[in-house]
């Protein structure tokens, strides 16, 4: 697989390639990415072929937005043929409780704040960024469909919300001939699968397009931990620590030894993994450096067996809320249709 092999984002004719470059650690150099090196990694990325930059309002205090507003302004006509995403929701003013969230009034402030940072008069894709219990829905979506149809925001997207507030949101849009959300971004990766619940769920429904975040499991899947490896107990890797139990560095053999198979290496596999999933579309991907980025992109190259990927599910199969997993499983599909068959399947054979 290649980033140029694009794919068509949910209900859309938005087209996308299968990774895209999230910008979330450019213009902090103490954690992130300097300057330079953010500029030499979008740099690495397009001419890769890959077309989605994806940034939020609140990454690095607004730096991120314009390190690239920066860079779009250095290749000119560049801007049109990229998928630029970027997202609202973040408070970069603490002490104003109306400069974050989803209203009306923050929504309007964030995206002129972005489009002054970006560089640019519209966005591709606008993403609610977190879930804003405070706001009521339909405030959120019709503020969000008159900027689509200001030409503000060419598509928009859920990032962390609830699947029953997907549904409703979704729902909301249809009845009321507004504009409708095409995509969802979850954390996913085999150490955070509960998305596959009510999360995936909702997008398989209403044909929405997933995008996951922390593919990597904030970089626990990265091939720089292992039983030999451990992190260490101070920095910010000391974060990886809690999540290197005996189940994760079981799941990091297994990375190892089909990394070895596929000729691939660990971050390669478990992005592999993640990207063969059937209802993700494109997958956000960040890096510090610029190896970062190319061993993310290694992954296209690497194709898993059924059989490969099935072991990987067996090792971190998630328990799913109340009633996906427990009692549909326990009732099975025979509770609802017997001995018969539908769609010419058994339904013994049906999982639920």
């Amino acid at each position: 697989m290649e980033l140029t092999d694009f794919r068509t984002l949910g209900p859309s004719g938005l087209r996308v390639s299968p990774l895209t470059l999230g910008a979330m650690t450019f213009g902090n150099p103490s954690w992130g990415t300097s300057d330079e090196e953010s500029w030499r990694i979008i740099d690495r990325y397009l001419a890769a072929g890959g077309n989605v930059i994806d940034t939020a309002s609140l990454y690095t205090g607004g730096r991120s937005e314009e390190l690239i507003g920066a860079y779009l302004a250095r290749h000119a006509g560049l801007r049109d043929r990229l998928v630029l995403s970027t997202k609202f929701g973040g408070n970069l003013v603490p002490d104003d409780p109306n400069a974050g969230g989803n209203g009306r009034k923050a929504i309007l402030q964030a995206l002129d704040g972005s489009l002054r940072r970006l560089g640019t008069d519209y966005v591709d894709l606008y993403w609610l960024h977190n879930w804003d219990p405070h706001t009521p829905l339909d405030e959120t979506i019709s503020t969000l469909d008159d900027l689509v149809r200001a030409g503000k925001v060419r598509y928009i997207g859920l990032s962390n919300v609830p699947a029953w507030a997907v549904a409703r949101a979704c729902a909301i849009a249809e009845l009321r001939g507004r504009a409708a959300p095409i995509a969802l971004q979850a954390e996913y990766s085999l150490l955070a699968r509960s998305a596959e619940g009510g999360t995936f769920g909702v997008a398989r429904e209403l044909g929405l397009g997933v995008t996951p975040w922390s593919p990597l499991a904030g970089g626990v899947l990265s091939g720089k931990y292992s039983r030999a490896r451990p992190a260490p107990g101070s920095g910010r890797a000391a974060a990886a620590q809690p999540h290197l139990t005996e189940e994760t560095f079981a799941l990091l053999d297994v990375l190892e030894r089909i990394a070895g198979e596929a000729g691939g290496s660990v971050a390669s596999v478990a992005l592999a993994w993640v990207r063969r999933r059937q209802l993700v579309t494109t997958t956000l991907v960040g890096a510090r450096t610029l190896a970062q980025l190319d061993a993310n992109l290694a992954s296209l190259r690497v194709e898993l067996t059924a059989e490969q990927s099935a072991e990987l599910d067996g090792l971190t199969t998630p328990t799913l809320e109340y009633p996906l997993t427990d009692h549909l499983q326990a009732v099975g599909p025979g509770f609802i249709q017997g001995d018969t068959t539908v769609n010419g399947v058994p339904a013994s054979a049906i999982h639920l």
